[in-house]
């Protein structure tokens, strides 16, 4: 019976934690914090008024929940844009996608290394952790709002097509890392099977899963099911191809956005309120992994922030700034794009690895990629509606929200 009593009051903690959170998405329509934003700090907050909360949640845990999460965040996110939408902005997402986000890696890991001491590796690891955007917070600010023009369609793609990218870089560099006679070429070597094999799965089923989501089933409630097992199957398969499974979930859910499927309004529904859950636990995860007190040791807080702000209105824009310049996107929604690079689950979740794998300077790491990532979605997110007004792209609803 007390393993009964026990279970009881987890679940009656969790559930009050999820109750609480879907309130503060509630608040946060009213006022202009995004919820990520809340549901971070405030785990955060709690993990440091309940420290047992930390030690009962452990790395390996926080990544997995992590990335269940964005597996139905991205099958989602892939889903509502579709190929037709990506199809107009297909070279700024890739370039930015891909081309960005090294360069985002790059600029952030000699600032890592000449203002802070870190080593090369180690700044690479930090560069790689904080470069791509995040699908989770995109889409919640966003959500079924669009900008004015291509701009708020590029961000969505590219905060979708770079992650896989950024853990493909970041899997490289942990093997670099961890491999005392290695060299760059390793993360060149994974970086390109973890690509390759990731969109050729992405791709291939994209094409087989058309039929089997037409197929009529018994009971209308197991078409969302269908969808979601399918995800898991896609990105399984990568995975075990030793590809990456969120580029193979993106690029299929992409694939399938204009596909006419059965119940297709009802599997969109449930995705996407599974993906709003899913949101919710990620950031709660990853807030209760870190101490905020804890961030005061080595100066944390003040190399955080310093690289937050490089990153924001340096890195960024600068990257943005030279792969937009030859395409037709006008200044404004150029701007747009270049503010809009929004940070959040994926960088924590890349130093949770690091931590794992127990590279150089890891604990370190992932306190700063913490800081970097709270002050882009209070910054960043925050703003980014008035900046979209200040543009003269407002936001706005879409006829399907």
């Amino acid at each position: 019976m007390a393993d009964v009593h026990h279970f009881g009051l987890i679940l009656l903690g969790v559930s009050a934690a999820i109750g609480a959170a879907v309130a503060a998405n509630r608040l946060a329509s009213r006022v202009p914090i995004p919820g990520p934003a809340l549901f971070l700090v405030a785990a955060a907050l709690v993990s440091d008024l309940f420290p047992s909360l930390e030690s009962a949640l452990s790395i390996r845990t926080v990544t997995r929940i992590g990335t269940v999460a964005l597996i139905v965040i991205l099958f989602d996110g892939g889903l509502q844009l579709g190929w037709r939408s990506v199809r107009g902005s297909a070279w700024p997402t890739l370039s930015l996608g891909v081309l960005g986000t090294f360069a985002t890696a790059g600029v952030m890991a000699c600032a890592a290394h000449l203002l802070f001491g870190f080593s090369w590796i180690a700044a690479g690891i930090l560069g790689a952790a904080v470069a791509p955007t995040d699908p989770a917070v995109m889409f919640s600010v966003l959500g079924n709002r669009e900008a004015g023009g291509r701009a708020g369609t590029i961000l969505k793609a590219e905060s979708g097509a770079n992650d896989p990218v950024g853990i493909a870089l970041m899997i490289g560099m942990i093997e670099l890392a961890t491999h005392s006679d290695g060299s760059f070429w390793i993360v060149v070597r994974e970086f390109g099977l973890q690509m390759g094999v990731g969109g050729v799965v992405g791709i291939a089923a994209a094409i087989l899963a058309r039929p089997i989501l037409r197929t009529a089933l018994p009971n209308d409630a197991l078409y969302p099911l269908r969808a979601l097992a399918l995800s898991g199957v896609i990105y399984g398969a990568a995975a075990a191809a030793h590809g990456s499974g969120f580029l193979a979930v993106f690029v299929a859910a992409v694939g399938l956005g204009d596909a006419r499927i059965r119940e297709g309004f009802e599997v969109e529904r449930f995705l996407t309120s599974l993906a709003a859950l899913a949101e919710i636990l990620v950031f709660v995860a990853l807030g209760l992994s870190v101490q905020v007190a804890a961030l005061g040791a080595h100066h944390l807080w003040a190399k955080g922030l310093a690289l937050a702000f490089i990153l924001t209105f340096v890195a960024r824009p600068a990257a943005a700034a030279v792969l937009l310049g030859g395409t037709r996107l006008g200044s404004r929604e150029r701007a747009f794009v270049m503010w809009g690079g929004l940070k959040g689950a994926v960088p924590i979740l890349l130093a949770a690895l690091a931590v794992l794998e127990g590279v150089e300077r890891a604990r370190d790491l992932y306190g700063i990629v913490f800081v970097v990532v709270a002050f882009s979605v209070v910054v960043q997110g925050t703003s980014l509606p008035a900046v979209a007004a200040r543009l003269g792209l407002p936001l706005e609803r879409s006829p399907s929200g």
